[in-house]
């Protein structure tokens, strides 16, 4: 049952639907002002995965900073290539 993310282009709300059957046909709205007209934004991932060892079981970020800005690169737990 995926959970997917909007965020309305109205007032600016974000807020989640959850698909409990990809037949159903739901009219999707904000919640907070009614609007119809809003965009679908990428959600965050709410799990680990893991094959049972502890070590790097948790997500580690490292911020770098250039003339240009600043990024952060994540390194998330679970298989790798």
């Amino acid at each position: 049952m995926p959970i997917y993310e909007f965020r309305c282009l109205k007032c600016n709300e974000c807020f989640e639907f959850l698909s409990m059957n990809q037949d159903d046909q739901v009219e999707l709205r904000c919640p907070k002002c009614k609007s119809d007209d809003f965009e679908r934004v990428l959600s965050a991932a709410g799990h680990s995965m893991g094959c049972g060892s502890t070590e790097n079981s948790s997500a580690q970020s490292q911020t770098r900073s250039c003339p240009s800005g600043t990024c952060t690169t994540y390194n998330l737990p679970g298989h790798s290539r």
